[in-house]
């Protein structure tokens, strides 16, 4: 059971999109124009250690977060710094800087709501940058596959400078 279904059991009564079949390969897009890293890289412990599953992130050029797949939305924090995905069997969770619980949804703008239905590239948040600095937190935009143990692989495929809509991950069903 994956990370988002233990934290919405009981609670949607909704039945996620289909799975993927066994091989298939699933390309998670860059939610943002910046710099993508790797995992490893991530300044926060819970993500580079692989502990909410792996993922990649990116140093974003302004504060514009896009939806990575063609999904729907299934959580959205009250702390607004966040956005729970699923799309083909994956879940994902895009986190909008290091620690930004902490702000309590200042400086983020949530543009989704749960339940609904996400394309690659809709906007999904809006983070002023200079807000989460000056509060001292890093900007580094994370997209985590949740249930990466659900796959038979997940890889980064792009480093560096990113558009949004660029692939940055490959998850292959086992």
């Amino acid at each position: 059971m994956g990370f988002f279904d233990k934290l919405k059991k009981g609670l949607l009564g909704e039945e996620a999109a289909p799975a993927a079949k066994a091989g298939e390969t699933l390309t998670v897009c860059a939610v943002a124009k910046g710099n993508a890293i790797p995992m490893a890289d991530i300044p926060d412990p819970a993500f580079s250690q692989g502990f909410v599953g792996f993922c990649c992130g990116i140093e974003p050029e302004d504060g514009k977060v896009f939806s990575p797949v063609d999904g729907t939305v299934s959580q959205v924090p009250d702390t607004l710094h966040a956005v729970g995905l699923e799309s083909g069997g994956m879940e994902l969770l895009v986190h909008c800087g290091v620690d930004t619980v902490d702000m309590k949804g200042q400086g983020f703008t949530m543009l989704v709501k749960e339940g609904q239905a996400v394309k690659t590239g809709d906007p999904v948040i809006v983070m002023d940058l200079e807000t989460i600095k000056a509060a001292g937190h890093p900007t580094t935009i994370i997209t985590a596959v949740t249930n990466s143990d659900d796959f038979a692989g997940v890889k980064q495929t792009a480093t560096g400078p990113v558009q949004a809509g660029d692939a940055v991950l490959e998850v292959t069903k086992a």
